[in-house]
């Protein structure tokens, strides 16, 4: 199996790379990046790999990596929500025009090609009540530009899809915790900090309501998924929709400073700064914190552990401060 995962310098890309290193049906792994992503471990003898940095908004580098010899392609790169809505050239640029180009040329050199794309539950926008459990038929009305640019490329993937020119997977992705490293551009992202930064011994902000709900899932749970997706058989989805809500867990913000207080002590708790930012609660609400996941549980998707379990988790692979 010859793969690609584009974004591959990020966590998820990261971690991903590191669940194919360790897939013998995986024979050749291409990682790339805007900067040169490095290899999460040791390769296996029998595997050829190679870590590129490529500019995706460019025609020629996209022309030279996307051949007709791939035999999976994952599409992890893009410019995050904050960002994509504090900059609409760029998350145009990044997250829509190099998605399209890519398409076009797997369908030409490519066809019928496996392309598994990373989507999120962004696309949906504000649900009609805080109560309402939001399925893949419900229509997509994104509050955000990033939330429209996945739609869009997921349109485009889809339809590719229908007509039998590729071979699309859509996940559409809960918000991802607890991520290690720094803070993205994401509107998401104090989900993270929230727990990384106060279990270091630093201090975070946290710039929403405690009452609000968000859909969340696991690192490790979320590249199982994304390794699933690759592997369902292509009559299984059937129908015209490749896409699917990826399984997660509704939590408050309250819900998540509770866990830190168990995993991290009244110590890690006081480093949270309640302080809000009215863009970030904007995006933030505009996603739905509800969703119906009976489609992926039925592909075979893996449902999530408990949010203790999850940071738990993340302080076993990271670590935190010393007492």
């Amino acid at each position: 199996m010859n793969v690609i995962v584009t974004g591959a310098g990020g966590f998820i890309g990261q971690a991903l790379a590191a669940a194919l290193l360790a897939d013998s049906s995986v024979s050749k792994l291409m990682l790339t990046d805007v900067v040169e992503p490095p290899l999460p471990s040791a390769p296996r003898s029998n595997i050829e790999t190679h870590c590129v940095a490529a500019d995706l908004t460019s025609y020629e580098t996209c022309e030279s990596l996307f051949t007709a010899d791939l035999t999976v392609i994952y599409l992890l790169h893009g410019l995050m929500s904050g960002a994509a809505e504090a900059n609409l050239e760029l998350g145009l640029k990044v997250n829509l025009d190099s998605m399209r180009r890519i398409l076009d040329i797997l369908r030409e050199v490519n066809p019928g090609v496996k392309v598994v794309f990373p989507s999120s539950c962004a696309v949906y926008g504000p649900p009609e009540s805080p109560e309402a459990v939001i399925t893949e038929r419900d229509a997509p009305l994104p509050g955000s530009s990033y939330g429209a640019q996945k739609l869009i490329s997921e349109i485009l993937l889809n339809d590719f899809s229908r007509r039998g020119l590729l071979d699309g997977r859509i996940l559409r992705l809960p918000t991802i915790m607890v991520r290690p490293g720094a803070p993205s551009g994401a509107a998401s992202s104090f989900a993270s900090g929230i727990f990384r930064e106060p279990l270091k011994g630093e201090k975070s902000v946290l710039p929403v309501s405690k009452s609000q709900e968000v859909w969340v899932c696991s690192p490790r749970t979320v590249v199982e998924n994304l390794i699933r997706a690759r592997d369902i058989p292509v009559e299984k989805f059937g129908g015209n929709s490749r896409v699917v809500n990826l399984p997660g867990v509704t939590v408050t913000v309250q819900k998540m400073l509770d866990v830190l207080r168990v995993v991290g002590g009244e110590e890690a708790l006081s480093l949270v700064e309640e302080k809000k930012d009215e863009t970030t609660e904007r995006i933030v609400a505009s996603w739905p914190s509800r969703l119906d996941t009976a489609r992926g549980r039925e592909l075979g998707f893996k449902d999530d552990g408990s949010l203790v379990e999850t940071v738990r988790d993340y302080v076993e692979q990271y670590g935190m401060k010393k007492p």
